[in-house]
């Protein structure tokens, strides 16, 4: 009997232990034994929901990190072992433990974010709307950029008293939405009501150079364009519902720079990390493993 007990989905809140034949590799492929995994956000709408968005589960699968593990009806990573291209497994050195290991995923994810499409430069202010795994990581990393100010903005009073013993300089929580309010009115004057308790202008030193929603919640979106600097950035990490009514003229009239960050650059990402530098000489994080050499053409 294959010795590779796996943690299988199989329906909405149906999960069960049970072997799973061990991954036969071939060519360039590698055998990976799993020791430390992470959940995804869609790990958690699946189980619950049995679907995100469009895509519905029908049929039996891990509880992956779909997003990068691979996508139903391709199995993930928590079974004993997982198999993927060698040019896709790095070492990690010593220094670097496994739980570590694990979250270098999600920080890339942030460093694309804060770094590669929000242009961050030390200080300068941001604003994370989202105080989950990656808006946190998204501050950790415009701490380690030099950031003057960090706003970590939440409606759960115990993930923002996390993001100020983290990496959060201030934290903010929305006001209830009104009952018969309108959401896009609700935005505004959550926006200045979080300017006003916190000090924040439209320019100047006072002003949010970035804005990152890492909440995918309609309100947070509409409430981000409000807060950031006329001039200034928005990134849109989070994903929620697909169809977000804006106040176009905010976007406009203030001169936003709006950008989509969908997971992270591949090559053109790993490839400034490990060098500290993008391609445009700005400094990033280095990396903290040691990958192979990248090939001439990629260099």
């Amino acid at each position: 009997m294959p010795d590779n007990p796996s943690f299988v989905l199989r329906a909405v809140d149906d999960v069960v232990y049970e072997q799973r034949p061990i991954p036969e590799i071939s060519g360039d492929q590698v055998l990976v034994e799993v020791k430390k995994t992470g959940i995804c956000g869609s790990d958690v709408h699946y189980l619950a929901h049995g679907r995100i968005g469009d895509f519905i589960v029908d049929k039996p699968m891990l509880c992956t990190d779909i997003i990068f593990a691979a996508t139903p009806p391709y199995d993930g990573t928590l079974g004993r072992y997982y198999r993927l291209p060698e040019d896709l497994a790095y070492p990690l050195p010593d220094s670097v433990t496994l739980e570590d290991g694990a979250m270098i995923e999600p920080l890339a994810v942030g460093i694309h974010s804060v770094s590669n499409l929000g242009s961050f430069r030390a200080n300068q202010a941001i604003a994370v709307f989202g105080c989950g795994p990656v808006g946190l990581l998204c501050m950790a990393v415009a701490k380690a950029l030099g950031a003057s100010r960090v706003v970590a903005v939440d409606i759960n009073p115990a993930r923002l008293e996390f993001a100020k013993s983290y990496a959060a300089t201030d934290a903010y929580l929305p006001p209830p939405l009104e009952k018969g309010e309108a959401r896009i009115a609700y935005s505004r004057r959550n926006a200045e009501k979080l300017k006003r308790d916190l000090g924040i202008e439209d320019r100047g030193s006072k002003a949010i150079d970035l804005v990152i929603d890492a909440s995918g919640a309609d309100v947070s979106i509409q409430t981000a364009l409000y807060v950031a600097k006329s001039g200034g950035t928005v990134v849109q990490v989070g994903m929620g519902n697909p169809n977000v009514t804006i106040d176009i003229g905010q976007l406009t009239a203030k001169e936003l720079n709006y950008k989509g960050s969908f997971r992270y650059g591949a090559i053109v990402a790993f490839k400034a990390t490990r060098e500290g530098k993008s391609e445009d000489g700005k400094g990033v994080i280095k990396a903290i493993i040691s990958g192979p050499d990248f090939p001439a053409d990629l260099a």
